[in-house]
């Protein structure tokens, strides 16, 4: 098979997968498993199957195996479970980074993640430029930081519900899309 063909085939599959998980989650604000689950899915067989290289974005492209998918997957699922953790993102945000992660192995499931940490903050900042969001926002991340403090010392804290505290909705898998993008483009500009 054609190192070129694999690269698109794969990438054409991540791209997709995260396109659908953007749709749905601009219009529910949730990322369902049924678009995240295939996504693994076919990312892993993908890995599993295709002759061998060194990764979508490489030079030579190919597949990474089996171990190296399952290890960028979890490189994604643990950038984003901390979040998770502490109410500051949603499960499915954690999920479709696992996905994106299992796409791309491990090295470039880093720079995905750091790219995402940057449109996500980009995005957090544009929203905090319409009236009254700003206060909000530092109201909701000194209340989350407390809690998290809390319950690190074992003590009762206060609980951070997004569905009542949030100062503005952003679905964050617009971030994970733009920072995964922004990735693949960088690692493959000539």
């Amino acid at each position: 098979m054609d190192a070129t063909l694999i690269r698109s085939c794969g990438l054409g599959l991540l791209a997709g997968f995260l396109a659908a998980a953007l749709w749905r989650d601009l219009a529910s604000y949730r990322i369902p498993n049924a678009v995240v689950c295939p996504g693994t899915a076919a990312a892993l067989i993908l890995h599993a199957a295709l002759p061998e290289g060194y990764g979508l974005l490489s030079s030579v492209p190919g597949a990474l195996g089996l171990g190296a998918s399952l290890a960028g997957l979890g490189i994604g699922l643990a950038a984003l479970l901390p979040l998770y953790l502490i109410r500051a993102a949603g499960a499915g945000d954690a999920k479709l980074m696992a996905m994106a992660g299992a796409f791309l192995g491990a090295s470039d499931a880093l720079g995905a993640v750091f790219a995402t940490y940057l449109a996500g903050m980009a995005i957090a900042l544009l929203a905090m430029t319409r009236a009254g969001v700003a206060a909000g926002v530092a109201r909701n991340l000194r209340l989350i930081a407390y809690g998290a403090f809390a319950r690190l010392a074992a003590i009762e804290g206060p609980r951070f519900d997004p569905r009542a505290d949030c100062a503005a909705r952003l679905p964050y898998s617009s971030a994970i899309a733009l920072g995964t993008a922004g990735w693949c483009a960088w690692r493959l500009w000539p």
